[in-house]
């Protein structure tokens, strides 16, 4: 039975074993037979399936409750499935098969006459059965099934002839050319592109020696038709009734055709010069952006979005060897500058405000929510994301290629307008948490559930911050001190302050250095680029980020008292409110330009005038320690790194440094905090979690970096806890490399940190 003897195949060609019989008689058994079958016929319940050759008829059985694999093995399922087969199983036996003998074809691990002989069989496939135009006649089949299976088997075999004979298939590029020059009237347009992205993995999976030349061989007939196709089917009518339906042939071709598209940007960087369809989506990406706005199902606009944020995050090879966060290829940089300018162009145009982020969030097995998950007006936060960062590192781009400051002021002040009401709409805040207070809390409050766009954000808004300082002061040598506080005012409202950004998100982590060193071991995020650049800015604003660190006690003493549990029945008792602290502070500071930044006055953060959010900069808190609690439950450590021999505290406690303490478990987890002794712990924020003496005072007070009341000096309980997890990040890492632990040479990296501590321990204590 021929049944039998593809089975037999099936186990030979998966163990390995070299087949035995002649070519002649394998590719006649993985042959095709794509006729209809008689009127009347239903077997296994499906119309219009293809028939098989001889021996099959008599076991043909339309009650498949006996078909079931022998073993959970999915590889050795069709190798031991029932002998009463259909013919819809058998076809799909052998295009598995198909697809197994060119896998083995292409492996080094199987024998070179057992190779050899897989090369026999597909030649004789190809020009003797013509199994290619089979192939392309099933692409069409009602059966999904079938389709996906014979496109998959399709594009391997156009692969393996374009590696081993140099040529494409002619039958396929007849198609393929076919159904692209015909679009919107042709038919089979997603099953071409299907199966044309499916070549291009194929081929990426190659030998990177091959690889230029067979994606030139394959895409150079195509380019300029894919180029026409681009614009066709993205200016098509998409308010039509044919895109209502998620499972519409016209939403089927987007999809289609955004899987190419991501597959073209890929294959982008194996050619030095790029071919015009790889390209096309930088160069058209206003096609793309009305898409996204129009009335498309939802899944169309998210696939779209996180396409183009795949955009403005790829480097070229060079780029990528490079290290460098500014593209060094001519052809890229000419590119994504192009996209960069229609982005932005269309965000001071109010585009962000078209896209509806309400797509309905999807549930293993059901499209409902959970009993008491209350999932209205939630917000898809992964295209929230993405499309922010579509936005800021299009500003990053656009600033890094002007050369005044004038070229940019205007659109970048527009676009990061428009950027920050953006989250402000779709942002909301946990029930533990507080609206943010602050432009440059957005950040961190955006990104902080996904770690590799939020450092790719945060690197992006310090290299705009970094380009124009440079440009600012190049314009003018001598910069007063009004034209200092008018750029700190405007870098505020802007909310890419690189000292407040890194504040925050220290703050979000409950200042644990084993999450930083997380990240600087993951290859996943740029924090180390982010991390490298942000100390040798720190190195030269040490200033503006103590004023910075002030400004946070400010805002925590103004409406946190010091005793911020009142004990039974003692509600009366006397406490030093945070507004005299505050006071006192200003009254104690020198007005110099940095110290202006502890004024609740400060210019520094203070919004333009009519901006409301800047302005109430003072009366709104950040997240609360509980809040700070769960999102570390989201940071687990890699690596519990106070395991190791050396891992001891090493402070003796004078130098302002902090105790490590295991708080109890909780309803959140247990989460590790590392409180510095002269520091406002998160509990003091957080009145549940705060421990009463048995005379009803706090067990330790909050402000304990205050001098006595004779001589007091500002608070500098921020500046204490962001400088020693910096020093705990110095520490483990110095003790990761004495052991050859680290992943990398990190001497560069502990240079800048230890200048970060010379500085801080140079402070004089007040």
């Amino acid at each position: 039975m021929k049944i039998s003897l593809l089975q037999q195949m099936y186990k030979d060609i998966l163990a390995g074993i070299p087949l035995a019989r002649e070519s002649h008689h394998y590719s006649s058994l993985i042959n095709l037979c794509v006729e209809q079958p008689p009127e009347g016929d239903e077997s296994c319940h499906q119309q219009h399936l293809p028939s098989t050759a001889g021996g099959i008829g008599s076991h043909q059985d339309t009650d498949m409750s006996d078909v079931v694999p022998a073993t959970d093995d999915l590889s050795n399922s069709f190798a031991n499935m029932s002998s009463s087969f259909c013919p819809r199983e058998v076809t799909l036996l052998q295009l598995t098969l198909i697809k197994m003998m060119v896998t083995k074809a292409e492996s080094q691990e199987i024998e070179l006459h057992t190779r050899q002989k897989y090369c026999e069989i597909f030649v004789l496939l190809l020009k003797e059965a013509k199994i290619d135009s089979k192939l392309i006649h099933l692409l069409g089949s009602d059966d999904r099934l079938l389709s996906h299976m014979a496109s998959q088997s399709l594009a391997s075999l156009v692969y393996f002839q374009l590696k081993e004979e140099d040529a494409l298939n002619v039958p396929w590029l007849s198609f393929s050319l076919a159904a692209l020059l015909g679009f919107p009237g042709s038919a089979g347009v997603a099953d071409c592109l299907w199966t044309l992205a499916a070549i291009l993995k194929e081929t990426l999976k190659d030998a990177p020696v091959a690889r230029a030349g067979a994606l030139k061989k394959l895409l150079a007939p195509l380019d300029a038709v894919l180029e026409g196709f681009y614009s066709a089917i993205l200016l098509h009518h998409f308010d039509s009734h044919h895109y209502t339906s998620p499972y519409s042939e016209a939403t089927n071709n987007l999809i289609g055709f955004i899987d190419l598209l991501e597959a073209l940007l890929i294959s982008r960087i194996e050619l030095e010069l790029p071919l015009r369809c790889q390209r096309i989506l930088f160069l058209k990406v206003s096609y793309v952006l009305n898409v996204i706005s129009s009335s498309i199902p939802y899944v169309i606009k998210k696939k779209f979005i996180l396409l183009l944020k795949k955009c403005v995050l790829y480097k070229s090879r060079e780029d990528a060897k490079s290290g460098s966060p500014f593209l060094q290829t001519p052809a890229l940089c000419e590119d994504m500058l192009a996209l960069s300018n229609v982005v932005l162009q269309v965000v001071n145009l109010t585009w962000l405000n078209q896209i509806p982020l309400s797509g309905k969030s999807s549930y293993f097995g059901s499209s409902e929510a959970a009993p008491g998950h209350d999932s209205q007006g939630a917000s898809d936060q992964t295209v929230l994301r993405a499309l922010s960062l579509v936005v800021l590192k299009a500003l990053e781009f656009k600033i890094h290629n002007s050369a005044t400051e004038a070229e940019i002021k205007g659109d970048f002040e527009s676009s990061m307008s428009q950027l920050l009401m953006f989250w402000r709409s779709h942002v909301k805040p946990s029930p533990q948490s507080h609206p943010a207070g602050h432009h440059c809390e957005w950040l961190s409050l955006v990104f902080m559930e996904q770690d590799d766009d939020m450092w790719e954000a945060a690197q992006a808004l310090l290299l705009i911050y970094l380009k124009l300082d440079r440009l600012r002061h190049g314009a003018a040598d001598n910069l007063s001190q009004k034209e200092e506080e008018s750029w700190q005012s405007l870098v505020h409202a802007g909310g890419y302050n690189p000292h407040c950004i890194f504040l925050f998100f220290l703050e979000k982590i409950a200042f644990d250095s084993t999450v930083l060193l997380d990240f600087l071991i993951s290859s996943e995020t740029c924090f180390l680029e982010y991390l490298v650049r942000y100390l040798k800015l720190l190195g030269k604003e040490w200033h503006q980020f103590v004023g910075v660190c002030n400004h946070f006690d400010t805002r925590y003493s103004t409406f946190h008292p010091v005793c911020s549990v009142k004990p039974p029945h003692r509600e009366k008792q006397s406490c030093v409110t945070g507004e005299s602290l505050q006071n006192a502070v200003c009254a104690a500071a020198p007005q110099t330009p940095m110290a202006l930044a502890r004024s609740p006055n400060c210019p520094m953060f203070t919004a333009r005038q009519g901006d409301n959010e800047a302005a109430e900069w003072n009366q709104s808190d950040s997240l609360t320690g509980a809040d700070s609690a769960s999102l570390l439950g989201s940071l687990q450590s890699l690596v519990n790194y106070d395991s190791s021999e050396d891992s001891e505290v090493e402070s003796d406690g004078k130098e302002c440094l902090g105790n490590t303490k295991q708080l109890p478990s909780n309803s959140e987890g247990e989460v590790r905090r590392r409180e510095t002794g002269c520091s406002c712990r998160d509990d003091d924020r957080n009145p549940r979690t705060s421990e009463v003496s048995p005379k009803g005072s706090p067990t330790s007070s909050c402000w304990t970096c205050m001098a006595s009341p004779d001589n007091i000096a500002p608070l500098r309980v921020m500046l204490c806890k962001s400088t020693k997890c910096l020093e705990e990040l110095q520490e483990a890492i110095s003790r990761l490399q004495r052991r050859n632990l680290f992943p990398y040479n990190p001497s560069a990296l502990l240079k800048l940190l230890s200048h970060v501590e010379k500085m801080s321990k140079s402070m004089n204590p007040q």
